[in-house]
């Protein structure tokens, strides 16, 4: 179930099925979280990538770095919950811990 957590639209799973198990339901909620933050800063690359025009073809390579380091973050999440633990992100895990 922790590597369903961290698999996009799949976070839902864990997070509805899990209403027990407080470390599924922990990462399900970073998962959640993580998802979330991606697609917010998807959506503002992809507006200053239109908005800029022909300075958009400069800012491509950026949006694919930015969504491999998104991958690598997530593959890092999965294993260390695999692993038993819990990978703490900067800015992102408090925001799991409010709620």
């Amino acid at each position: 179930m922790v590597v369903l957590a961290y698999l996009w639209v799949l976070v839902l799973v864990p997070l509805l099925i899990e209403e027990r198990d407080e470390e599924v339901r922990w990462h399900a909620k970073h998962g959640l979280v993580l998802m979330g933050a991606e697609f917010m800063l998807w959506v503002v690359l992809q507006i200053a990538l239109f908005a800029t025009g022909g300075i958009g073809c400069f800012l491509a390579p950026f949006i694919f770095m930015l969504f491999v380091a998104f991958v690598l973050v997530r593959i890092a999440c999965i294993v260390r919950g695999i692993n038993g633990g819990r990978l703490q992100i900067p800015v992102l895990t408090p925001l799991v811990e409010r709620f």
